[in-house]
């Protein structure tokens, strides 16, 4: 397959397993406490990637193994950096633009153990299986060039599926929270997507993306408990 034809077909098919699954998580209701609307919207996007990744399993190079614990470390690292270093810097800027500081309207009408199993867990393995786990791996970083950061090399797939995880998060749009949250998510995971891909591209590993992005989720977790524990 031609390079321009990757990615023409790898960006329709992942806009197009993104919006079915956010279509379907907004029509149908699960009517219960116990398991979120986004579960529907993850559930979907999960099985549709897993669809995409089998169909094209002939023209894309995808692995998922269980690492070496020694290697998971630095990514779990990273991940958190990228969590607290880009959050608080964007959090300084907006407070200084006179902004409010928002809280994500997902994370609001969930419980702290809903948060780790539908956020930490289930989120980050949906996603990281569309963006870096079909889309990078289908754009295939042989045929491309990148740029190179602080010694690390990103290829133009790694950049693409980053920029495509980020800009996913304009679906935000939809829920009233302000232009300045909204900046501050795509740019936190546009960074943190940039990172699971390298990872991912490093290890020739899904499993790496997805411990980043984990990672990166750490801190919502923790807010998500905390803030159960003042209340």
């Amino acid at each position: 397959m031609k390079k321009n034809e990757r990615i023409t077909y790898g960006l329709i098919i992942t806009v197009f397993i993104f919006l079915i699954a956010n279509l379907t998580g907004k029509t149908l209701n699960l009517n219960t406490a116990l398991i979120p609307n986004s579960f529907i919207t993850h559930s979907v996007i999960l099985i549709l990637s897993i669809i995409a990744i089998f169909a094209f399993k002939t023209k894309m190079n995808y692995n998922l193994a269980l690492p070496k614990f020694k290697t998971i470390f630095k990514p779990i690292v990273v991940g958190i950096l990228i969590a607290l270093i880009v959050n608080i810097l964007l959090t300084i800027i907006i407070i200084i633009m006179g902004g409010e500081i928002e809280k994500h309207p997902l994370l609001s009408q969930m419980t702290p153990l809903q948060v780790l199993i539908f956020v930490f867990f289930y989120a980050s393995i949906a996603e990281e299986l569309l963006f870096r786990g079909f889309l990078l791996n289908f754009l295939d970083s042989d045929n491309f060039k990148g740029i190179t950061i602080l010694k690390r090399k990103f290829s133009t797939p790694v950049i693409t599926s980053a920029l495509m995880f980020g800009l996913a998060h304009l679906i935000l749009l939809t829920t009233g929270v302000g232009i300045l949250f909204i900046l501050r998510i795509v740019i936190f995971t546009f960074v943190l997507g940039l990172f699971a891909g390298y990872y991912q591209e490093k290890y020739n590993n899904n499993i790496f993306a997805i411990i980043v992005h984990m990672s990166g989720n750490i801190f919502a977790v923790l807010g998500a408990f905390l803030s159960n524990m003042n209340a």
